[in-house]
């Protein structure tokens, strides 16, 4: 039976002429998990990709356009100005007062 000790990078194992040690490279180990890692993230996002074109094709044309919101009247739109309290008057905010307050 193998016994790998992961802090020293060594393998042991038993052979005919004793105990055969396998030594591991850390920069090697390093790189190798950090390449692990990249090809994880980039299969995940190809795996999320090719999920979301499925969905894209099985959705009808009248799902595919985004509407627009109901365009308010000018008497019902309610704009309130507050100045930002610098030196220039003329630097106002426009705030909509006519949102929901959740």
């Amino acid at each position: 039976m193998a016994i790998p000790h992961y802090a020293y990078l060594v393998l042991k194992m038993p052979s005919p002429a004793g105990v055969l040690s396998l030594r591991g490279n850390l920069s090697v180990a390093y790189a190798c998990e950090t390449e692990s890692v990249a090809l994880a993230k980039a299969t995940d996002l190809s795996i999320q990709m090719a999920s979301m074109v499925a969905e894209a094709k099985m959705a009808s044309a009248d799902n595919m356009e985004i509407p627009e919101p109901p365009r308010a009247s000018a008497k019902s739109k309610k704009v309130k100005e507050i100045g930002l309290g610098l030196d220039d008057p003329s630097k106002m905010v426009k705030i909509g007062a006519h949102l929901d307050p959740k």
